[in-house]
């Protein structure tokens, strides 16, 4: 199938960006790297009227980095992300398992977190992290943590008239410690069920694709901490069932992933 027709804006300037927007909330849709919109629009599952390519923003670009955090443009690929794996270790466990060398050379950190796709595994880095999400609006900017950004299938905190602008992530102290580990039908695949975990300096740990969202437990963090079962807390979780796995079945991967990250942490 080939896409809807649709008007095309390149914005230079995220004020001109923002502009385009508000001209057609509803009906406009952000192209950020475009490997998850341009088959969802081939598909006729997204039919947007107006597509708005932000990738002539400088604005959206470039990593900084002021008092122990990094400050990532939006528009930043995953190819560029390896290039500061050394300062945020656990992007660096989780980057090879994101989809493929063609997709992550045109995919955006932005893209992949205002989807929001329950399965992908930026989300889950963020919430692990501790990650926050800038964004910019006609009312100004404003920052979002991640604990309260994702909000359900493809349902996040961004209204329909902002951009996400930036995320900010802490960069890794000595004695920090990370895990990562998921499980897919192939690489490159979206997970039946992951986790990422930061240990830096307290645990935080985030599953994904094994309900609508990134899912944090801080009962399950307690549990760890104290050296309890964490078997009550991974029972709080609403597992999400489909033609690939059963919710029963996520629910053994959550625990399968979760003991192997945890045997695999590295500083």
């Amino acid at each position: 199938m080939k896409a809807a027709d649709f008007d095309y804006l390149r914005p230079s300037s995220l004020a001109e960006a923002l502009t385009c927007l508000s001209q057609n909330v509803g009906v406009a849709q952000p192209l950020a790297g475009g490997q998850s919109l341009m088959p969802m629009m081939n598909f006729r599952v997204a039919t947007p009227e107006v597509l708005i390519d932000l990738a002539d923003i400088p604005d959206l670009r470039g990593v900084t980095e002021l008092d122990g955090m990094l400050r990532i443009g939006a528009m930043t690929t995953y190819r560029d992300l390896t290039r500061i794996t050394d300062r945020v270790p656990l992007l660096g466990l989780a980057l090879p398992h994101i989809a493929h060398d063609a997709i992550r050379n045109r995919g955006t950190i932005g893209g992949s977190v205002a989807l929001a796709d329950p399965a992908a595994e930026m989300p889950a880095l963020l919430l692990a992290l501790g990650g926050v999400i800038e964004l910019a609006g006609p009312d100004g900017q404003r920052e979002v943590a991640a604990d309260d950004f994702f909000q359900g299938y493809y349902a996040t905190d961004r209204a329909e008239d902002e951009l996400i602008v930036a995320i900010r992530l802490a960069v890794a102290k000595p004695g920090d410690s990370f895990g990562f580990y998921e499980l897919t039908q192939r690489h490159g695949d979206y997970a039946l069920a992951g986790v990422a975990i930061a240990h830096a300096p307290d645990l935080r740990i985030a599953f994904f694709g094994i309900s609508d969202r990134p899912i944090r437990l801080p009962e399950l963090e307690a549990a760890l901490t104290a050296g309890t079962d964490p078997g009550p807390a991974l029972d709080q979780i609403e597992f999400e069932g489909d033609l690939k796995a059963s919710a029963a079945t996520r629910r053994h991967y959550a625990r399968v992933v979760l003991d192997r990250a945890l045997a695999g942490m590295t500083s």
